[in-house]
This record gives C-alpha cells, sequence and structure tokens, in this order.
C-alpha cells in the first residue's frame, strides 16, 4: 500500500515592504512522504517571497498556489497563473536537472529555482553552463543553514508572519524566527 501526502496548512500573513504588498494567504500544503520538512519550508518560503506577483503581474486576478511538486515531476512546486491560464511564474525547490527547466522555460514566463541543501554549490557547478541559454531563468540559493532553520518551523498547522525586505525575507511563528536571504547565481 502507498503511503499518503501528510497534509499541512499555513496561514501567512505577509508584508512585503519592497513591492508594497501586504495580504494574508491561507495554504494548504500536500506533503509528499519523502518530502522533509526542510524542503517543504523551502517551498513555503519561495512561494512568500514571489506572493506579490500576484498583484505586480496579474493585478490582483490570478491563482498562486502549491503544484503537485514531488508526486509529478512534470508540476512545478508552485505556480502563478493568470485569469487566462497564461503560467506567469513557475517557482520549483531543489536541484532539478535540465531538461525539466528547459521544458518549464517554454511553458512559463518566469521560471524561479530555489536550491537550499548543502551540495547546491556542486549542482550548480555541474548545471551552470548548460542553464546560461534559459532567459527566463533565475536561479536562487538559500544556505543550507536557514533551510535547516526553516524546517524547525514546520507544524502541521502553522501561523506564520512573513516580512520580506531588501531582497530578504523573516518568517517568524510562535516556534520562533528565522532570516533568510536568497543569493542570486543566475
Amino acid at each position: 500500500m502507498a503511503l499518503k501526502s501528510t497534509i499541512y496548512k499555513a496561514s501567512l500573513q505577509i508584508a512585503d515592504i519592497d513591492h508594497s504588498y501586504y495580504a494574508d494567504h491561507l495554504l494548504t500544503l500536500a506533503r509528499h512522504p519523502s518530502e522533509t520538512d526542510e524542503r517543504m519550508m523551502v517551498r513555503l518560503t519561495a512561494l512568500a517571497l514571489n506572493a506579490h506577483a500576484l498583484q505586480d503581474t496579474c493585478n490582483g486576478d490570478g491563482t498562486l498556489a502549491f503544484g503537485a511538486g514531488l508526486s509529478d515531476p512534470d508540476d512545478p512546486d508552485a505556480l502563478l497563473t493568470d485569469f487566462t491560464g497564461r503560467k506567469r511564474l513557475w517557482i520549483e525547490v531543489g536541484q532539478p536537472e535540465e531538461k525539466p527547466l528547459g521544458k518549464a522555460c517554454g511553458k512559463a514566463d518566469t521560471v524561479l529555482v530555489y536550491a537550499f541543501h548543502h551540495a547546491a554549490e556542486v549542482w550548480w557547478k555541474g548545471i551552470e553552463s548548460k542553464l546560461s541559454r534559459l532567459d527566463r531563468l533565475q536561479i536562487w540559493r538559500i544556505l543550507s543553514e536557514d533551510s535547516q532553520e526553516l524546517a524547525k518551523l514546520a507544524e502541521r498547522n502553522m501561523q506564520l508572519q512573513v516580512t520580506v525586505q531588501d531582497g530578504a525575507i523573516t518568517m517568524s511563528s510562535n516556534l520562533g524566527t528565522v532570516h533568510v536571504d536568497p543569493i542570486r547565481w543566475k
């Protein structure tokens, strides 16, 4: 019998000072049995960092949601779709391969990757030249220490306060506060 995903609920209060975006988001995350708390919280962080695009790109008339992630390799970890169905933002977490990223760039206006694992530098050195031709692609690095701290905020029902300022994110809950300053590689 296959293991089922574990459902997590997250209430995000986002104050994105960089983009003058202030909103509450009630989210449901289906955590695949092979997904760690660390990866799940990086997915949540990536979505929070880009929630402003809902207003900036879609003028508030779009859908920002989690994709199937690990359950479907052809589906993003998070996706922003406008009211016409156009994929405006495709978000991946981890160290994806070149071919799926190329396909994603053909489907969406912008593709963002948030690499977080301690092996991210090795992955990047091996794939950097192959990804240089993908103009719609951005690669961001979240330090392993930060992603491991984010994992400590994981709960089945999360109440999170998020502040985005100067490109960095601070995420707080009753379990603590984590500051993440993503580094742009591409």
